[in-house]
């Protein structure tokens, strides 16, 4: 068996997004962020069911904002591995 290799291959990276949370969703969460699996691309609105479902007290998700690699989104854009995912509330002003 000489010159084969026994050493196993190399990990694969699971498929995860990162998550971000600002405000009352990171007081919630008691996190600023999270990695999440993620097997296959969700829609944001799917995504917000799982993090409420895990976070109940961020109920009702559709008044969650969204941004996906740093861009704000509707929450029928889609989520794929290896994004990241800022969740955050509503802000306003006086």
């Amino acid at each position: 068996m000489s010159g084969t290799s026994t050493a196993a291959p190399p990990a694969v990276a699971a498929a995860t997004i990162k998550a971000l949370y600002f405000a009352r969703v990171a007081e919630v969460t008691g996190a600023r962020s999270q990695e999440w699996p993620l097997a296959q691309a969700v829609t944001g609105a799917q995504w917000l069911g799982e993090l409420v479902s895990r976070y109940p007290d961020l109920a009702p998700a559709s008044h969650l904002k969204l941004a996906i690699n740093q861009r704000h989104v509707a929450h029928s854009a889609l989520i794929h591995a290896g994004d990241e995912v800022a969740v955050f509330e509503p802000v306003t002003g006086g």
